[in-house]
C-alpha cells in the first residue's frame, strides 16, 4: 500500500501504471471509509490492475461549515480499509494541496447545471460545482481511468458521468448498487452521527422508496401518487423531517408527465441533525421484488 499525499505525485503513479500496460481504477471517497466504499474498492480490483482510493474532504462541497467541522476523518483507518479490500495506494492530500492559497477561494472553478440544479442541487447551492470542480482535478491528475462511484449519491453520479463526457475527460465512469444494512438503511458516513433510537427512526427512508416502488410497479403512473405513496410512509414517523421526494426519469432527473418505463426515486429527510439520502429504482408496471435482492448488504458480505 503506498500513501500518496502531493497531485503530482499521483499523476507520476498513475502514469508508472499505465507504462506497465495496466488498467487503473480510481475510487474518489471523501473518507471515513465504510462497508459501501469498500464493494466500491472491490469493484475496481476485480475489473482493474491498480487501484487508487483518494481520500479527500472537500470543503467546496460544503455549505455549511459546522458540516465541514463535524465530517469524520479517519485517515489511518482509511488506508487500512482500502488495502484489506486490495487497493494499491491511497491518495490523501492536505486542503493546500488541492487548493493553494485557501480559504481563497480557487481562481478556477466548474460550474455545472443541467441535472446538477434541482434536488440536492436546489437545497445545496453550489454543492455540485464543488464536486465537480475537485472530480475534474482528481480525474485530470489520474488520467485514463476507470472511476467507481456510489448509486447511493445517485444525482452526483449523473453529474460526474456529465462532467467527463462534456469536458472529454478520458475517464469511464462505473456506478456500483448501494449498500445497505439489513433492515434496509443504506451506509453513509453520516450515519455514525445518529443516536440509537435515531438510526432505528432512519430505515423509514428505504420502507418508504419501497412503498413508491412497488406503487409504481403495480402500474401507478401519475408521479404526483407515487410521490404520495412515498411522503405517506416517511409522515408514519415524526422525528424525520423531509426535504424532498422525487420520482424522475432516472437519466436527466426530470418528472415526466406520466411514468413509464423505468423511473427513480429519490428522497432527502432529517433526522435530528443529520440529513440523509437515499434512492431506489423502479419500473413501470413490472412485477415488484424485494428491492434488496442482488443488491450488496451487509449480513451477506460477512462484515
Amino acid at each position: 500500500m503506498e500513501l500518496i499525499e502531493t497531485v503530482a505525485g499521483l499523476a507520476a503513479w498513475a502514469d508508472q501504471v499505465r507504462a506497465g500496460g495496466h488498467r487503473l481504477g480510481l475510487v474518489p471517497t471523501m473518507g471515513a471509509l465504510h462497508a459501501g466504499h469498500r464493494s466500491l474498492v472491490e469493484r475496481a480490483v476485480a475489473e482493474c490492475d491498480a487501484v487508487v482510493v483518494t481520500v479527500f474532504v472537500n470543503p467546496l462541497q460544503f455549505d455549511d461549515g459546522a458540516d465541514l467541522a463535524a465530517y469524520p476523518r479517519t485517515l489511518a483507518r482509511d488506508v487500512e480499509t482500502a488495502g484489506a479490500a486490495g487497493a494499491s495506494a491511497v491518495f490523501a492530500p492536505t486542503v493546500a494541496e488541492m487548493y493553494p492559497g485557501y480559504p481563497a477561494p480557487p481562481v478556477t472553478t466548474v460550474t455545472v447545471s443541467g441535472p446538477a440544479r434541482q434536488l440536492e442541487g436546489a437545497f445545496r447551492p453550489g454543492h455540485f460545482d464543488g464536486v465537480a470542480t475537485v472530480v475534474a482535478k482528481l480525474f485530470a491528475a489520474a488520467g485514463r481511468c476507470r472511476a467507481y462511484f456510489g448509486e447511493k449519491d445517485y444525482q452526483q453520479l449523473l453529474v460526474v458521468r456529465r462532467l467527463a463526457a462534456d469536458l472529454c475527460l478520458p475517464v469511464e465512469v462505473v456506478g456500483c448498487p448501494t449498500v445497505r444494512e439489513p433492515d434496509g438503511l443504506a451506509l453513509s458516513s453520516r450515519n455514525v452521527h445518529l443516536t440509537s433510537e435515531q438510526r432505528a427512526r432512519a430505515t423509514v427512508l428505504h420502507r418508504a422508496l419501497c412503498q413508491g416502488a412497488a406503487a409504481a410497479a403495480a402500474g401507478e403512473r401519475r408521479p404526483e401518487v407515487v410521490c404520495r405513496t412515498v411522503a405517506g410512509v416517511l409522515a408514519s414517523e415524526p422525528a424525520v423531517s423531509v426535504d424532498y421526494v422525487a420520482v424522475v426519469d432516472p437519466g436527466t432527473l426530470t418528472v415526466p408527465e406520466t411514468l413509464a418505463g423505468s423511473v427513480r426515486l429519490l428522497v432527502a429527510a432529517r433526522i435530528g441533525d443529520v440529513r440523509l439520502i437515499d434512492n431506489l429504482g423502479a419500473t413501470v408496471g413490472a412485477a415488484h421484488s424485494d428491492p434488496l435482492d442482488g443488491l450488496p448488504v451487509l449480513a451477506l458480505r460477512g462484515a
